[in-house]
């Protein structure tokens, strides 16, 4: 029992700071960048979605939250109908962030290797949660070198979570 409260406060530090390091880098966006050809907009809605599916138990049930849509599912890669303001985002990162604990709080050592099935994927739970990971960290790479080729900054790396 011991073991899996460790694993789960490791998986929560470490998950819990990929969305810091993501809340950073929106953060940092100016104004100007956010809506343009980089679409820094579109690509943190992009990660935000995917996480918010991959933390659904049952991602046949999966649902977005308003204002959002299902656009992410399309095949032929269309955008949403408008761009998500700042608020939105920050607003769904921070339902991703509760979702996210809430999820880790409730893994047990066997829960950990129920699966995780859609059409391409069989995954256990503890292995959705590190893809999940990885996909958050890929795409705050991309808005790190987008703001590194913008205005020459970026945020600095988060190494624990920072509750």
């Amino acid at each position: 029992m011991q073991d899996s409260i460790m694993i789960k406060d490791a998986l929560w530090s470490q998950f819990g700071a990929s969305l810091d390091m993501l809340e950073n880098a929106i953060h940092m966006c100016p104004d100007e960048h956010w809506d343009t050809a980089l679409d820094f907009w579109y690509l943190s809605f992009h990660c935000l979605f995917w996480t918010d599916y991959y933390l659904s138990v049952e991602p046949n049930k999966f649902e977005p939250p308003k204002p959002f849509t299902f656009s992410e599912f399309d095949p032929t890669g269309k955008k949403p109908d408008r761009t998500y303001t700042r608020s939105e985002i920050l607003a769904y990162l921070e339902q991703c962030r509760q979702k996210a604990r809430k999820h880790i709080e409730e893994l047990t050592p066997s829960r950990m290797n129920a699966r995780w099935i859609n059409e391409s994927k069989n995954f256990s739970l503890l292995e959705i949660l590190l893809y999940n990971m990885r996909h958050i960290q890929h795409h705050v790479a991309q808005l790190n070198l987008y703001l590194r080729q913008t205005i020459d900054r970026a945020p600095k790396w988060v190494s624990q979570v920072k509750e």
